[in-house]
């Protein structure tokens, strides 16, 4: 088991930025990526005084989760849910709004390293990226079953791949032949088809690729369009959240929301703003604060991260 799973990313930025709303007594805070539990355990550990709910989709992911934060008893309500579906989860609880709400947008460094979820590039395993494994299709039936062109689209929009038409047309050659079960194949097929530059720069030629298929199978960037709106609308005034991505899709969709929620959205002219088209949110971040040297240095994973916060400072208008 590698070390580098247990060093959650931006621990303590996450921490400082929610603290000052979950130092209250009563504070609940929300882990809409629970993982293997390092930054729940932080928060439940640095906020005495607080509630945690987490979500994951991985059954997995929960039962390791529950093992760690078992100490911390009826303080931790764990939840298999999908992190779009946290106004039910709170709706269940009875909670009407919370204090602070995390997400960390990485894939779990357990699906990283676990080789039969088939989610790394650097092993051969069954193509299934799927992050709840009880529901919906793998990797390998987007691979064989996918139309050309929407295959193409794919890699484009969600791996940035720019030798997604070359990729694909290998793809569909081979699949025509034989139909795609596991990484290595897959692997060794981006290997062959790309041009030497595009092999010279960005580490793993294949690792656009997986990062696109993961997206597509989990319906990533759907879900946290749903979500992300739907967490700042849980959170009470003075309440905060801290979003970590991992690629610039997810970030740019984070930063649309923050900054919808920071804008007047007075029509232009007016003299005095009226309080409905006042700003619902501060932002707590100067863009998207980065990860230091010393970090990348005790945990690779934590290159490609993104932290952005917020404040929530007034209601909706209604």
């Amino acid at each position: 088991m590698s070390n580098s799973r247990h060093v959650p990313v931006m621990l303590q930025r996450c921490l400082d930025v929610l603290a000052p709303a979950l130092e209250r007594p009563g504070a609940v805070v929300v882990d809409c990526t629970l993982g293997l539990g390092g930054h729940s355990e932080a928060l439940l550990t640095r906020f005495p005084e607080a509630r945690l709910v987490a979500l994951d989709r991985d059954k997995e992911a929960l039962r390791l989760s529950g093992e760690r934060l078992a100490p911390f008893g009826d303080r931790a309500t764990l939840v298999h849910a999908v992190y779009d579906e946290l106004p039910d989860v709170l709706d269940r609880l009875g909670l009407p709004s919370v204090q602070g709400v995390l997400f960390d947008l990485g894939v779990s460094s357990m699906q990283l390293d676990e080789a039969d979820r088939g989610f790394a590039y650097a092993q051969d395993a069954p193509l299934d990226m799927r992050m709840d494994q009880t529901t919906g299709i793998g990797a390998a039936e987007v691979l064989n079953t996918y139309p050309p062109g929407e295959l193409v689209r794919i890699l484009r929009a969600y791996g940035e791949e720019k030798q997604a038409k070359r990729i694909v047309s290998a793809v569909v050659r081979e699949r025509d032949k034989e139909p795609f079960t596991n990484s290595a194949r897959l692997v060794e097929l981006i290997r062959d088809s790309l041009p030497q530059a595009a092999k010279r720069t960005g580490g793993n030629p294949a690792k656009r690729t997986f990062q696109a298929l993961r997206i597509e199978v989990n319906g990533e960037l759907t879900v946290l369009e749903r979500a992300v709106p739907a967490a700042v609308k849980a959170l009470a005034v003075g309440g905060r959240i801290a979003v970590l991505s991992y690629h610039s899709l997810e970030d740019r969709l984070v930063k649309q929301v923050f900054a919808a929620g920071a804008a007047v959205t007075a029509p232009p002219g007016l003299p005095v703003v009226p309080e409905r088209y006042q700003p619902r949110l501060k932002l707590l971040t100067r863009g998207a604060e980065l990860p230091t040297e010393e970090e990348i240095a005790q945990n690779r994973r934590a290159a490609p991260a993104r932290l952005r916060g917020a404040e929530r400072i007034r209601e909706d208008a209604e």
